[in-house]
């Protein structure tokens, strides 16, 4: 299988070198790299273009220059410069890969990946699981569904991609795309792999603020149609993670503002699938929990 790799980077000075060694590394190398410069005002696109003239399989192209934004992520900026990326490739490709430069790859991940498109005809949609260096030291496994794919590392299948295309660019989208394989009969999964999880070297929806990024989960979620109890729920469960409480509530506090403020959505169909699929999980729990109660 052919794999297209297409890394959209900003300002990543800090961790593109890392990434980017970590890449060349792979026991199973992309045939072919674009490294995707938005923008960037720092020495990112510098280090992205001497890995490139040292490595003929990769090459940097700059985007047009645009008006800056307060939130980039809010606009799909990211998401904007993957299908970008995508549509300047003139190779042949079975696999696309949209990548961030924030991570620090295991050497296995493209390996291990096309393996699991080979085994499985009806996979769509896949990637790694990734854990994060918190403040103590430690490595933590962020908290992915298995049938999530997250952002930082998605894996398309050609057929896959042609049928839930174009990427909507909007907050969120890391999942409609994922609903819209689903709807559509693919299988979509996140894998452990074999030499260890891959780092996130900037945690989840930090970016900018940890508060910040719980509202900005909380408008993702109403862009793909979360039902309120549905939200309400994994409102409660965010309250364990830091900072303790407030964190929920302003997941919470997103999915009501995207509301107020008639936030960019999925289509109805993709907004009606997701809610019967979490109502029939929430009344499957809901049995579970009281057959487990009246078994005492």
């Amino acid at each position: 299988m052919r794999i297209l790799a297409i890394v959209p980077f900003l300002n990543e000075q800090t961790h593109i070198g890392r990434f980017l060694d970590s890449l060349a590394a792979q026991e199973r190398i992309p045939d072919r790299l674009l490294l995707i410069d938005d923008g960037s005002t720092d020495g990112s696109p510098e280090v992205a273009a001497a890995f490139a003239a040292r490595h003929p399989w990769a090459e940097l192209h700059r985007r047009p220059a645009r008006a800056p934004s307060r939130d980039r992520l809010a606009g799909g900026s990211a998401v904007r410069a993957f299908t970008w990326g995508l549509e300047q490739a003139d190779d042949p490709w079975d696999i696309a890969v949209k990548m961030d430069a924030d991570l620090a790859l295991t050497p296995d991940v493209f390996a291990e990946i096309e393996r699991r498109f080979v085994a499985d005809p009806r996979l769509g949609m896949a990637g790694p699981y990734l854990s994060v260096t918190t403040d103590s030291g430690a490595r933590v496994r962020q908290r992915c569904p298995a049938h999530h794919v997250e952002g930082p590392t998605k894996f398309y299948r050609r057929a896959c991609y042609e049928q839930i295309g174009p990427l909507p660019a909007m907050l969120g989208w890391d999942t409609i795309d994922e609903i819209r394989a689903q709807m559509r009969g693919w299988e979509t999964w996140s894998f452990a792999m074999p030499a260890g999880d891959p780092e996130h070297l900037r945690a989840m929806g930090s970016h900018d603020g940890r508060l910040r990024g719980f509202r900005r989960w909380g408008s993702c979620a109403y862009g793909y149609g979360e039902h309120p109890l549905h939200v309400l729920l994994v409102g409660m469960q965010k309250m364990r993670d830091r900072p303790r409480v407030l964190g929920g509530v302003h997941y919470v506090a997103g999915w009501m503002m995207a509301a107020l403020r008639r936030m960019p959505r999925a289509e109805p169909e993709l907004r009606a699938w997701v809610r019967r699929e979490q109502l029939r999980r929430i009344r499957r729990r809901v049995r579970r929990s009281l057959g487990a109660a009246g078994a005492r």
